[in-house]
């Protein structure tokens, strides 16, 4: 079966497996942060999975490397919403630290997975030594 050229990255699998667990874990957050921070941190975690996808269609490595680009920064978005969850006492020090630890090695994988797209050309993309899964 063809798949996808994002189907074959272990980023996008754990971006998505990432996405997941913030969307269970914010759906334990207080009902009045429904339009606030729940929607912010659910959008930004599922923006990381997005932009990989899209960045991995591309016509060249320097733009899948803007896309990455631009997964990094939704991942810190989330990161931040972390942070503020774990100030407003919604989530235990051992959730944060669980949470920042995952979100630390995915920024890892992201950017080191960023670093070998300067070197590929265009056709040899979609393998990336199939990064992954």
């Amino acid at each position: 079966m063809e798949t996808f050229k994002f189907e074959k990255l272990r980023i996008w699998h754990t971006a998505m497996d990432f996405g997941e667990l913030i969307f269970d874990t914010s759906g334990q957050f207080p009902i009045e942060e429904k339009y606030n921070l729940i929607s912010q941190i659910r959008r930004a975690a599922d923006s990381i999975a997005l932009n990989i996808a899209e960045g991995s269609t591309g016509q060249s490595n320097k733009e899948f490397r803007k896309f990455i680009g631009y997964s990094l920064r939704s991942l810190a978005e989330v990161v931040t919403c972390l942070y503020k969850t774990r100030r407003r006492k919604y989530l235990s020090e051992a959730d944060f630290s669980n949470f920042y630890t995952q979100a630390y090695a995915l920024m890892n994988s992201m950017g080191a997975f960023r670093a070998t797209l300067k070197t590929k050309k265009p056709t040899d993309r979609g393998s990336a030594n199939s990064e992954g899964k």
